[in-house]
Parts: structure tokens; C-alpha cells; sequence
């Protein structure tokens, strides 16, 4: 497509959303994106008002939010950077009055195959299963077939989007013992918490500081079974809580059934990897590092394998806020509209 897409976001103010904006406003196939507030934000009339580092990016104007005016404003797309509970609810009445708009939600309202697994894990009401059922897990790297034809992208959390990337080239070759178990270790930057106010994530708690939280109970567990066809006894996922502002590094323990060589492993994963410019692999014994990958799209994947050939780590690196949210929301769009997979984020 030549033409410009036409974009409305919903829900700027929160640290993905700033991400989005400041993705949107230079991307080169998008004209004039329009940012939609709550009644908190009623009377901000554009978005440098909230965010003086954009002065000089181009036009931001802001509207208040209401279904209607999205609907009839002329969008192509619409992100939602809104609360799951939110989107649950807004991306139907959109789609109600304006079946011609294409959603990419940041929200985990639609990542799920099933309305009952998003029920138990966010402790809310089930998504309209009609929408769900037609959504697609807006991971690029896997589904990008999927993505032109798309009418809802569900755009994956962020450390799934770490693990199942770092894990699935392995499991889909059958490497991996799952019989012996995987250990998914992760670690994010306290904006993976989000913006609103929480004891746990003030300053003084945070710095100097390093904890594990929601063990054996995290709500990114079900798109990890998902989407890489574990059951939950085969792995066990922990997220811990790094004091530093944003970036992802997942460390995936696994056992190889038979035993195999650096080489055919590095060359397995450049080859599956071949043609997804936003995954970097490493050579082998070369680790990614959060400073790498912070502030861009990328996803980076190294590993070390062990002398005996059975004992391998891999280690998945990305920005919570880039490939873990805003970025790969763009490149979600990108697919949708068939622009470059890049554009707009390098």
C-alpha cells in the first residue's frame, strides 16, 4: 500500500503509550496519528502539552475519547494502550460502529485463544468470543502470514515475547528434553510494572534492590504455553524485578535430547530467525546485555552450550517497551498494511 495510513491511539499517557507516540510521529507511512484522553485529560488540546520532549516531532492533536469519535474520525487503525478491562470493552463498540477499523490492542484482552484463559489469569470478565476467536497473537517473527488479513492483533506481553522467541526455534526442531524440565528466568525494568502509582515500585523500594514476585502465578504464563505447545509441568517461569527504568533479559534453561554441536545450534536459529530483521542472534558464547537492545525494537538471542552437548542456556534480551509493547505494536501495523517490517523503527 502507498497510501498513508490514517491512525487513532487510545491511551497516551502511560509509558507504552509515550513509546507509541513517539514511534507514530515519525513514522513515514502515517499521517497525522491522533491521540484520544479520558476526561483526566479533557481539556489537553495536543500531546506536547503531556510530554514537552515532542515539541517539534509535528502535528499530536488530542481529543476526548468517546466511541464515536474514533469511529468517525477517518482512522485506518487504532491502537489501544489501555487497560486490559478497557480494551475488553472498547474494542468491540469500535468495531460495532465502524467494522472497517483494524485494532492493534496492547492490552492482554486478546491474546488468548480461549475467552476462559483470560478470564481465570486477569481476574475479569471473559473478551466477546467472536472478536477473539478472529484475533491474531501479533507476534511477527511467528504469525506474520497472518497479519495482512488481521481485523484485531493482539499484541503479546513482554516477557512472553522474550521467552517463546529464545525457546521456539528448539522446540519445533524437537531438541529440547521437556521430560527434564525448563527453567525460564526473567528479569524487567520497573516500567514493566506500568505507570500508576504502586508501593512496590516507588523509588526507594526499587533501587538498590532485586526481588521475584508473582511465582507460579504470573498472567504471561498461559501465552507461554500457548505458544510454544508446553504443558505448565514442563517449565517453570519466574519473574523478578530489576531497578533499572526498562529492558527484558529472559536466561531459558534446557536439557538437548540428543546432544548437539554450538554450530548446528547457531545455525538453526539464523536460520529460523532468516528474514526477521528485528531478531538478532548472537554467535555462539555471546551473550545479549539490556543496554543493547534498550530504546530499539530489537530482540537479541545468544546462548552458551555446556562441553558434554546436552546442557544449554539461552539468553533473550529486548526493550519491555519497544519489542515488548509500542515496537512490536508498529510492527504489527506494518504487516497489517504491508510496510516494510522496519519502518518506523530504525
Amino acid at each position: 500500500m502507498n497510501d498513508p495510513t490514517r491512525v487513532a491511539v487510545v491511551g497516551v499517557t502511560g509509558y507504552a503509550g509515550y513509546e507509541l507516540a513517539r514511534l507514530l510521529l515519525r513514522h513515514p507511512h502515517i499521517k497525522n496519528p491522533t491521540f484520544y484522553l479520558r476526561e483526566t485529560h479533557a481539556n489537553v488540546r495536543c500531546l506536547t502539552e503531556l510530554f514537552p520532549q515532542l515539541r517539534g516531532w509535528g502535528d499530536a492533536p488530542c481529543r476526548p475519547l468517546s466511541v464515536e469519535a474514533v469511529a468517525t474520525s477517518g482512522a485506518d487503525a487504532v491502537f489501544l494502550s489501555t487497560p486490559h478491562e478497557a480494551s475488553r470493552e472498547l474494542a468491540p463498540e469500535l468495531l460495532a460502529a465502524n467494522p472497517k477499523l483494524r485494532i492493534v490492542d496492547l492490552s492482554g484482552a486478546f491474546r488468548f485463544r480461549k475467552p476462559e484463559t483470560f478470564a481465570q489469569w486477569y481476574k475479569l470478565p471473559p473478551p466477546d468470543e467472536k472478536i477473539l476467536s478472529e484475533a491474531v497473537y501479533g507476534l511477527p517473527e511467528l504469525y506474520a502470514a497472518e497479519l495482512p488479513k488481521a481485523r484485531v492483533v493482539g499484541n503479546p506481553g513482554c516477557y512472553p515475547t522474550s521467552v517463546i522467541l529464545g525457546l521456539r526455534p528448539l522446540v519445533d526442531k524437537g531438541w529440547i528434553d521437556t521430560e527434564r524440565g525448563i527453567v525460564c528466568d526473567c528479569k524487567s525494568g520497573v516500567t514493566g510494572a506500568g505507570k500508576e502509582p504502586k508501593r512496590d515500585t516507588h523509588f526507594v523500594e526499587v533501587n538498590e534492590n532485586f526481588r521475584a514476585y508473582n511465582l507460579f502465578s504470573h498472567r504471561h504464563t498461559p501465552e507461554v504455553t500457548e505458544h510454544l505447545g508446553l504443558a505448565p509441568k514442563d517449565f517453570v517461569f519466574s519473574t523478578h524485578l530489576l531497578p533499572v527504568d526498562r529492558g527484558i533479559l529472559s536466561t531459558l534453561y534446557a536439557w538437548l535430547r540428543p546432544a548437539r554441536k554450538k554450530d548446528e545450534i547457531e545455525t538453526f536459529f539464523r536460520e529460523f530467525y532468516a528474514g526477521r530483521p528485528m531478531v538478532r542472534v548472537l554467535p555462539a558464547g555471546t551473550l545479549p546485555e539490556l543496554a543493547h537492545v534498550t530504546h530499539t525494537n530489537f530482540c537479541d538471542i545468544g546462548f552458551a552450550l555446556d562441553s558434554s552437548g546436552e546442557r544449554l542456556i539461552v539468553v533473550s534480551c529486548l526493550d519491555n517497551l519497544g519489542k515488548g509493547a509500542a515496537g512490536q505494536a508498529v510492527q504489527n501495523l506494518n504487516g497489517m498494511f504491508g510496510y516494510p517490517e522496519t519502518a518506523g523503527l530504525l
